[in-house]
């Protein structure tokens, strides 16, 4: 019976994935005209994804399963928690209206489990901690010194950027991005099943592939729709950087078996074309706050929740359990406190008895 449970949560998980950072991939191609209709745009998308964690899913795969802690320790109940964990952050975070990445959030849940077992590979989990700062930051000097370049010499006067060539780069581009999702981010939904031995590393790549795909093709409207709107303002061009950069760094991070946040590579990319265009002013907008939201609370989230669970239901310790409710009651309470206390300044300072 767990084991179906398992199955059914990852491959929900799998279709969310589909819905949100995999349909996001055509959002470029889409919302400059590339692709005129979504379904073509979404379809594309369902093959890149298929054939990246077909071809190249397995590494992260490896990494999800045994690599930040022993599968000793992976139990069908423990996969239950992992997926029911990861998938619950997620669904929070929509709640809340906080886009979180399902590569964090999958890693934050495995990493709790870990944390309760005593047991974690702390090697392996620095070397994806770092990829997560690391790779963002060349996406972002990537994107930065190519519009430079670009405005320097002139380069978009000089030649047209609006043709059919660019137009088809741009597809490609997304489909590029797709199926480095595909590698990247499938094994998130089926890395704890290989890890129970519920699947094979090839079975689940091929299987997480074909519902991430039916996530995006079924439920990545909405998203495709919004992602595709959001990124009009950009140049043909620039979504190619986008798409390209995102693309690219995602696929050398999946050929070394590090699962890494596109939705966070891809801000970036957009942050560091905004600041070669706007300069600093960009970094005042809230898309800057939110993405740096989102570096924190991404595993944090799904971290706590997965340590709770073991402790509630594998060790049945009750102490721990008390402690943390505590905690968040305080923490919930303290974040009340000082809303509160600012509503008052500036309750006092509209009404004049303030400085």
């Amino acid at each position: 019976m767990l084991e179906i449970i398992a199955i059914v949560i990852s491959f929900f998980f799998a279709m969310n994935i589909g819905a949100s950072g995999a349909a996001a991939s055509m959002g470029v191609a889409y919302g400059s005209g590339a692709i005129k209709n979504p379904r073509n745009a979404l379809i594309l998308c369902g093959i890149g994804v298929i054939l990246g964690a077909a071809i190249g899913g397995g590494e992260v795969v490896k990494t999800i399963s045994s690599g930040i802690i022993p599968t000793s320790f992976i139990s069908i109940k423990i996969v239950v928690i992992i997926l029911f964990s990861a998938t619950f952050s997620l669904f929070l975070s929509n709640l809340l209206g906080i886009p979180l990445s399902t590569s964090e959030v999958t890693v934050g849940s495995v990493v709790g489990v870990g944390i309760a077992f005593q047991a974690l590979y702390v090697n392996s989990l620095l070397w994806i901690v770092m990829f997560w700062v690391i790779v963002p930051i060349v996406a972002f000097v990537i994107a930065f010194l190519f519009i430079k370049i670009l405005h320097y010499f002139k380069l978009s006067e000089k030649y047209s950027f609006e043709g059919k060539i660019i137009t088809y780069l741009l597809i490609f581009a997304g489909f590029f991005e797709a199926f480095s999702a595909g590698m990247n981010n499938v094994a998130n939904a089926v890395g704890p099943l290989v890890s129970a031995g519920i699947i094979s590393v090839s079975k689940g790549t091929f299987i997480g592939g074909a519902f991430v795909a039916l996530g995006a093709l079924f439920l990545g409207r909405r998203v495709l729709e919004t992602n595709g709107k959001k990124i009009t303002s950009f140049s043909k061009i620039e979504g190619v950087l986008i798409s390209g950069t995102g693309a690219t760094l995602v696929i050398i991070a999946s050929l070394f078996g590090i699962p890494v946040p596109l939705t966070q590579i891809t801000t970036s990319s957009i942050l560091g074309i905004g600041i070669a265009k706007s300069g600093k002013t960009v970094l005042q907008q809230k898309i800057v706050k939110k993405m740096l939201m989102v570096w924190l609370i991404s595993p944090l989230v799904s971290l706590t929740m997965s340590y709770f669970l073991v402790k509630l239901l594998i060790e049945s310790d009750f102490y721990t359990i008390f402690v943390l409710l505590s905690l968040l009651l305080a923490t919930i309470g303290a974040i009340s406190l000082m809303k509160a206390t600012n509503q008052e300044r500036r309750t006092v300072h509209q009404e004049g008895g303030g400085i």
